[in-house]
């Protein structure tokens, strides 16, 4: 017998979100990766829609990009404010010159994407300057 699966392109592997995560890969487009110097500082950032304060937040190195991540409420701001009491997040990848939460004109961001918590294979990619 045949395996039906011999044939199928390997697919990046990604860590599977759990029921209170949300998981998936940041990377930065081509067109402005020159505008990402090697001490900028990668932001995932997750929100419970319509709110400023974060339910969770990774902070890497642009080094390590592409970034899988896995945001789940170990990456909380406050016990009060955490991913898995929220159904829906909105969640953007920001790449800062200075490593402030604040964002800041010419950071370089992704689009914001609406997900529901649990889910996984997110693609944030970083694409615009911000103003």
């Amino acid at each position: 017998k045949t395996d039906p699966n011999t044939n199928a392109k390997p697919q990046p592997k990604v860590e599977a979100a759990s029921a209170s995560a949300v998981s998936g890969v940041v990377e930065l487009d081509a067109a402005i990766a020159a505008k990402a110097g090697p001490n900028d500082t990668v932001m995932v950032i997750a929100r419970a829609p319509g709110t400023r304060m974060p339910v969770a937040v990774l902070r890497a190195p642009v080094t390590s990009l592409p970034l899988k991540f896995n945001l789940d409420d170990s990456l909380a701001m406050s016990p009060q404010a955490r991913i898995s009491s929220a159904g829906t997040v909105e969640i953007e990848a920001r790449i800062s010159k200075s490593g402030m939460a604040q964002a800041e004109p010419d950071d370089l961001v992704s689009a914001v994407q609406t997900v529901k918590v649990g889910a996984s294979g997110i693609l944030l990619r970083v694409n615009k300057v911000r103003p």
